[in-house]
C-alpha cells in the first residue's frame, strides 16, 4: 500500500470540497502556460465504438478514467471494470454506529446518570429501547447512503475541467467521449494519446485543469 498516493488521493478529494482550506498535491504533468493537466479526452460517434473502447482502456490498466454518453449503454460497467460500490459497506457501519449511539445514550442516562425505575422494570431490559435504537439506525443510514454517495460520486462539483471544452457539450446530444485524467498512474501524454488514437478516438484534446 503506497502510503504517499493515499495522502496524495485524500488531498485532492478534500480540496475539491474545501478549496479555502486545502491545496491539491503538485500537479504531475503541466502544460506550456503553466496550468496543471486534467487529463486527455477524445471523441468517439457510435456506442458500439466507445463501448469497444473502454474494454481496451481498462485492459491497458488505467483506473482513473471515465466514460461520458447522452444515454446509458447497458453492460458499460463492466466494460469498465467498474468494481461493486462501497456504499453498502458504509451504510452498514452506519446502522450499526446508529445503533450503539443509541444502546449508549438510553443506558447511560437511565442507568449510570440518572438511575430511574420506569413502569418497574428492570435497569438491564432493552425492550423498552428498541425504538429509538431502530430510528437512530434508520437515520444514520440515511444520511450515510445520501452524503455517501455524493461523496463517491465526488459531487457537488459546479466546475469540472471537461466543460473548458467545446466540443464536450455535445455530450448531450450525439456524441461519447472517454477521458483519462493525468492522476491516473498510468498516465503519459504521448502514450495515453496513442492508445485513444489506436482505439479509433478522435478530435483527441488535452484538458486543462483550470478553475
Amino acid at each position: 500500500m503506497d502510503m504517499k498516493k493515499l495522502i496524495d488521493d485524500a488531498k485532492t478529494f478534500g480540496a475539491d470540497y474545501f478549496p479555502m482550506f486545502l491545496r491539491k498535491p503538485a500537479p504531475k504533468f503541466v502544460t506550456e502556460s503553466g496550468n496543471p493537466v486534467f487529463g486527455i479526452v477524445a471523441e468517439f460517434d457510435e456506442t458500439p465504438k466507445v463501448f469497444k473502447a473502454a474494454k481496451k482502456v481498462r485492459d491497458a490498466g488505467y483506473s482513473k478514467w471515465d466514460v461520458h454518453t447522452p444515454f446509458p449503454i447497458h453492460d458499460m460497467e463492466e466494460a469498465m471494470g467498474i468494481k461493486t460500490t462501497k456504499l453498502p459497506l458504509m451504510a452498514g457501519g452506519a446502522a450499526v454506529t446508529g445503533l450503539c449511539i443509541a444502546i449508549l445514550l438510553q443506558w447511560g442516562t437511565t442507568d449510570w446518570l440518572y438511575p430511574t425505575v420506569v413502569q418497574g422494570k428492570p435497569f438491564e431490559a432493552w425492550q423498552p429501547f428498541v425504538p429509538v435504537m431502530f430510528e437512530l439506525a434508520v437515520l444514520f443510514t440515511a444520511f450515510m447512503c445520501i452524503f455517501g454517495m455524493l461523496a463517491l460520486n465526488g459531487l457537488p462539483r459546479f466546475h469540472h475541467p471537461l466543460f473548458s471544452h467545446e466540443r464536450f457539450y455535445r455530450v448531450g446530444n450525439d456524441r461519447f467521449f472517454i477521458a483519462i485524467e493525468a492522476t491516473d498512474p498510468n498516465f503519459d501524454p504521448e502514450k495515453t494519446k496513442k492508445l485513444l488514437e489506436d482505439i479509433g478516438g478522435t478530435d483527441i484534446t488535452l484538458i486543462e485543469d483550470v478553475n
